[in-house]
């Protein structure tokens, strides 16, 4: 339990950090809302299931991603303007790094739930069916930014981030793909050795 009021302190220290003055506080609000959503669903199965403390430590890094895009808008961190600007790249490339913490989380939080509640018996569709729920994850959400465009006019377009790059639609899932299958391929052990520290400590 300690750990985790360590993990709430420091969602709540970093989400009230990226709401001091930031760019734009509409979209800073749109951006750090799926991390509260986030966190309210956590709270609320917290008894009935909680995540190891290896998910939940990735769980947070994806909601300080949120909100640094939140406070600085994605197409503009300082970090990621330095690397267009030396790079020479055409756009602040931020909201990639967001995409591939959008296929990456919910792939570990998939993956554990899966192992934990013996969801799929047959394992050679293990992997396949975690990725394709990721791509579908990342879908809805372009769905979403699709949606509070139209809705919002010019008002939406720092949440759209798609900075005049046409492809920024399917590279955003593609790069959520590749951080779903970087989870299985990279992280899988680590993480089977702390759902099984996690199950022995019960």
């Amino acid at each position: 339990m300690k750990s985790i009021s360590i993990f709430i302190v420091l969602f709540f220290f970093g989400l009230v950090l990226s709401g001091i003055h930031p760019k734009e506080y509409f979209t800073w609000f749109l951006e750090v809302v799926p991390a509260l959503l986030g966190f309210l669903i956590l709270l609320i199965t917290f008894k009935k299931f909680s995540f190891t403390n290896f998910t939940y430590f990735f769980i947070l890094l994806h909601c300080y991603v949120l909100f640094l895009g939140g406070h600085y808008t994605y197409a503009e961190v300082p970090l990621f303007d330095w690397i267009k600007d030396t790079f020479h790249q055409t756009r602040n490339n931020y909201d990639k790094v967001g995409h591939f913490f959008q296929g990456f989380v919910p792939a570990m939080i998939v993956r554990e739930l899966f192992i934990r509640k013996e969801v799929i018996s047959n394992k050679s569709y293990f992997n396949f069916i975690i990725v394709s729920i990721c791509l579908a994850i990342s879908a809805a959400y372009e769905w979403i930014e699709w949606w509070v465009s139209i809705c919002t006019g010019e008002g939406g377009d720092a949440f759209l981030g798609t900075q005049g790059y046409i492809w920024d639609t399917q590279s955003d899932m593609l790069l959520a793909t590749v951080g779903a299958i970087s989870m299985l391929v990279f992280f899988s052990k680590f993480q089977d050795k702390a759902i099984s520290a996690f199950l022995n400590k019960k």
